[in-house]
This record gives structure tokens, sequence and C-alpha cells, in this order.
């Protein structure tokens, strides 16, 4: 049951997933991980490189790579036990792969070892992951700008993520801030986003480290008239972020977001009211024409036919 449910799992994600990796960024990725691994088995490539086995079969792995792989293969499977996404499963396999990559081809060969490095180095510096672009209704701040929406109105409580678009925890929690957006927006909740990276004066005022050892990234905070009511991940006397999951379900949670929802389509039903009224009073009362009494207009008919009568 245990390898049952990943499974199916994998097996309902598996359309989303095709769609996914065929994007440039992480078809280049895949290729780059599984490097030492195309080398060490392509006949003709691997007859010309030096092994430890003991039967001098250069074209399979010896004790000592076996023995990388499957350490590579515990530190994918802790790892994995935090992630909230398949983005985030398959990120933290191609970045793991890398790593094991380099000390594959260094092992091997320092000059392999160096070009491989040197590779990953440019591709990380010149190929950006693609950013979520689904349905979303969250407001993007910028240095200029959130002071203001944040302080316009106090009845209006904000939840906005602190950002970096380099950090691979805030691409794969892009989905999932953006599908609770979707749920729970309304006139009195509403979601924002800032991007810290590049915005480095929002950091500093808000206390949210961009630096990639922070563990701050990405960062939750609720704002209720323009002042902070709270943030996870918790931030200690130290400065050190406390550890926590960003899934849905947490969220929803912590944030008590169903009841905070409920709390705002009232403020809504509130302001739409106000704004009926306000639209009424701009215009007169329009007044009807009273209609004549029956009994005025039967008098003056008598008195017509007396007069014919003298």
């Amino acid at each position: 049951m245990a390898l049952l449910t990943p499974l199916l799992a994998f097996l309902y994600h598996l359309p989303h997933v095709y769609k996914w990796l065929l994007r440039p960024y992480y078809v280049a990725s895949l290729f780059m991980s599984v490097a030492f691994l195309a080398i060490r088995k392509t006949p003709g490539v691997c007859d010309h490189l030096s092994t430890q086995r003991e039967d001098g079969n250069p074209c399979d792995f010896d004790w000592r790579e076996v023995e990388i792989l499957m350490f590579l293969s515990a530190i994918v499977m802790m790892k994995n036990r935090r992630a909230i996404t398949v983005e985030q499963h398959v990120g933290n396999i191609i970045l793991f792969s890398k790593v094991a990559n380099v000390l594959l081809f260094f092992r091997l060969d320092i000059r392999l070892g160096l070009l491989y490095l040197t590779l990953c180095i440019v591709f990380l510096m010149t190929c950006k992951p693609p950013l979520y672009m689904g349905p979303e209704y969250i407001k993007y701040f910028s240095d200029k700008t959130i002071d203001d929406e944040l302080e316009r109105d106090g009845r209006v409580t904000w939840i906005v993520e602190f950002f970096a678009n380099w950090s691979p925890e805030c691409q794969s929690f892009a989905s999932v801030y953006a599908d609770l957006s979707l749920k729970y927006n309304c006139a009195g909740l509403k979601f924002g986003k800032v991007d810290i990276g590049r915005y480095g004066e929002v950091s500093k005022k808000y206390k949210v480290s961009a630096s990639p050892l922070s563990k701050q990234l990405p960062s939750l905070v609720i704002f209720q008239g323009g002042k902070e009511v709270m943030r996870r991940p918790q931030v200690d006397k130290k400065g050190r972020a406390v550890s926590w999951t960003f899934t849905e379900e947490n969220i929803i949670r912590e944030f008590n977001l169903n009841e905070l929802y409920q709390k705002s389509k009232k403020l809504s039903k509130t302001k739409g009211a106000a704004a009926d009224k306000a639209a009424l009073s701009q215009f007169p009362p329009v007044l009807e024409e009273e209609e004549p009494e029956q009994e005025v207009v039967g008098a003056k008919e008598e008195d017509l036919e007396t007069k014919k009568d003298k």
C-alpha cells in the first residue's frame, strides 16, 4: 500500500507532468541530470573511461559510483517528504542529480568535472525556470505601491507573499498560492505578492531576508489596517526562520481562512449596500402624480346633467 499510493498519485498527475517537462528549461535540466549515466553507458564512449571494477568493465558502475548514487537516492527521498507539488518533487530530483554528477565527473576525470561544473554555472546564470502563468486573483506590489495599498482601507485584510523569482521554493508555491486566491479572494480579503529579490528596501522594511540561506522564502504575512497580524514562517529571536511546510491545508488552518473569508464576505455585502445607497442619494425622489378623486369627478358630471335639463 505504501508503494501503491505514490504510484497512483504519479499516474493521476502524469498528463500535467508530461506537459510540464516539455518546457525547454526542464528538458535541458533532465539531459544534464543524466549526463554521467549517458557517458558511462554509451558504447564507444565508455570504452575510453577509467574504472575501478575488478572485471575491468568501463561501461558499468563501480562500487564507489553505486554508493554515491544510493546516497543521492536517500537524500532525494528525505527532501521530497516536504515537497508539496509535483514540480517540487521533480525539481529536487534534478537538483541533487546535478550535484551527484559533479562528484562523479570529478572522481572520473578532473577535466570532465571542471567542464560539467562550468556548464552548470552557465546554465544557472542564463536559464531561468518558467514562472507560473495560470489564473489568479493576486495584486503585484512594488516598493512604491505596497504601503499605500495596505493602508488604503482598514477594513480590508491582505495576505501578502514575499518571494524571489530565483527561489525554487517560491516557484513551487506559486500555483498553491494562486489556487488559494481563486477560492478566498473577495472585497474584504485580498491577496498580494511582492518580489523582494527585486525590491531590497521592501525586504528590509518588512524584515524578510532574501538570502538563499535564510529559509524565509516564501513568507506569508497577514495585514489588517496596514499592520502585521501574523506571518509564516515565524522568525525566532536570533532572526532564524522556524521550519514550516507551505501546504494548502496548513495555510488554511494556520490563517483561519474559512472564518476570515466568511467575515470578509459580510464586509462585501456591507460595501455593496452602501454603494447602492450612495447611488440612490445622487438622484432626487420622483413625485408621482395624484389621481383625481372619484367623488369630485362624479359631482361635476351631475352638475352638467342638471344644466342640460334646465
